[in-house]
């Protein structure tokens, strides 16, 4: 068994709690499916978010889908002009069989666009 690291990314419609909770457990949910993870596969997971977001933590909206025991942590990402705005990307820590070139990385809705090289 590997340890690698799964990217993903989804945008909020507004700054809302409720929103955030809501788009955290789909990205969640995607990244989980699409590489056959589960959650005792998780290690930990990174959180950033744009400095427009202030509504509520995303490792908050994540503890709220059932993740008790796994290490979360939350960051702002760096605030740049015309930079994508209402964005919160994952970077999680898993533990899996899948070979790196076999990963599926996730970014959800229009935040297809900020890595198109990897989404899937």
């Amino acid at each position: 068994m590997a340890v690698r690291a799964v990217r993903g990314a989804v945008q909020l419609e507004r700054d809302d709690a409720g929103e955030m909770h809501a788009r955290v457990a789909e990205l969640l949910a995607a990244v989980l499916e699409r590489n056959a993870l589960g959650t005792d596969d998780l290690i930990s997971i990174w959180f950033t978010a744009t400095p427009d977001l202030r509504s509520d933590f995303p490792a908050a909206a994540a503890r709220s889908t059932g993740l008790a025991d796994v290490p979360l942590i939350c960051a702002q990402e760096l605030d740049i002009p015309g930079a994508m705005p209402r964005v919160v990307r994952l970077l999680a820590h898993v533990e899996t069989d899948l070979p790196r070139t076999a990963v599926s990385h996730v970014y959800l809705g229009a935040a297809a666009a900020l890595r198109k090289d990897i989404a899937q």
